[in-house]
């Protein structure tokens, strides 16, 4: 196969540093929201203190899993390690469920039970701020990703973010426009228990902050156990592959393919061809374990395994891949 990628272009190339900047960005956000939280004792600042430690410690997890997945394939793991890539997301996923949701909701239910005043709004107002620009640097690092690849599959953003094989760009996506919404919800909810007194839009403020979180991890998790169990790539990835096999000289027809995700832009190929000139039994095992090599040299393929095709098979044209 030629040096291009077989998926249009390589998705996640930044995700370590899109990572480092969330992780950092989140800890010195959730430093200083949790000091503005014991100062004023607001329940939305409690939430988004919450909320920004459990991004940090996602972001963690995201970290241990790029390590974890890159390790080499071997006898016992013949596919590589990449799904691990899955399940230390799907850890990150439950703790920003557990953590984030569950402290933001139990808190707000707790101060609408029992109210206490804030106090110095101001100290909330400005850690808010300081927020909202680190938690917005991080979000363009990931949205400047996100925006690229999605641009070289011709693809909404949204689209490529939900089915992107790459689940750290996900993660650090979701998880940054999740902050900023909650640093509007906590300011909004703030702001009126200063001008009315009451506790209660602050409460509702830490419970609306929990829900949102709540709704992120669980299409995270969701998106993350369909990759866990086996997703196959798209027809439009389906379709660069076969013309890329077609390209090879030995190849006369791709009768079919299948392409499952084995790990972060990372695929296995089992495909059935039609070999030019009718070969004999081994020239053709020859030419065969040839292609199969071959094609797994190619960056985005972890394994190739060909077969011949049946003579009354249907060849497959681009845009008719499966």
């Amino acid at each position: 196969m030629t040096s291009k990628d077989a998926t249009g272009r390589p998705e996640g190339g930044e995700s370590a540093l899109t990572v480092v900047v969330a992780l950092g960005a989140n800890v010195l956000i959730a430093l200083a929201k949790s000091a503005a939280a014991v100062i004023t004792g607001a329940a939305s600042m409690l939430a988004e203190a919450a909320h920004s430690w459990a991004d940090a410690g996602n972001e963690v997890f995201l970290l241990i899993a790029q390590r974890k997945a890159a390790r080499p394939a071997d006898d016992a793991h013949p596919l590589g390690y990449g799904r691990e890539v899955y399940v230390w997301s799907m850890f990150a996923a439950i703790g920003l469920f557990a953590v984030g949701a569950g402290v933001s909701v139990t808190h707000g239910v707790q101060e609408l039970v029992h109210p206490e005043p804030a106090t110095d709004f101001g100290v909330a107002y400005v850690v808010l701020a300081v927020s909202a620009v680190l938690e917005g640097i991080s979000f363009l690092q990931a949205h400047k990703q996100a925006r690229r690849e999605a641009a070289a599959r011709e693809t909404e953003l949204l689209d490529h973010i939900l089915a992107t094989s790459d689940p750290t760009v996900r993660a650090v996506f979701f998880e940054d426009a999740a902050a900023l919404v909650g640093i509007a919800i906590a300011a909004t909810g703030i702001g009126l228990h200063q001008a009315t007194g009451s506790a209660i839009p602050d409460a509702v403020g830490s419970i609306l902050v929990g829900v949102l979180l709540g709704v992120v991890a669980v299409v995270l998790i969701q998106r993350n156990r369909r990759f866990l169990v086996g997703e196959y790539a798209d027809s439009r990835v389906g379709d660069a592959v076969v013309r890329q096999m077609l390209e090879q000289p030995e190849i006369a027809r791709v009768t079919s393919l299948s392409l499952q995700y084995v790990g972060a832009q990372k695929l296995s190929l089992v495909a059935a061809v039609d070999l030019e000139g009718d070969p004999d039994e081994t020239l053709a095992s020859h030419q065969l374990a040839e292609l199969e090599r071959r094609i797994s040299g190619h960056p985005a393929i972890v394994r190739a395994i060909l077969s011949l095709s049946e003579p009354e098979e249907a060849s497959l044209d681009p845009g008719g891949a499966t």
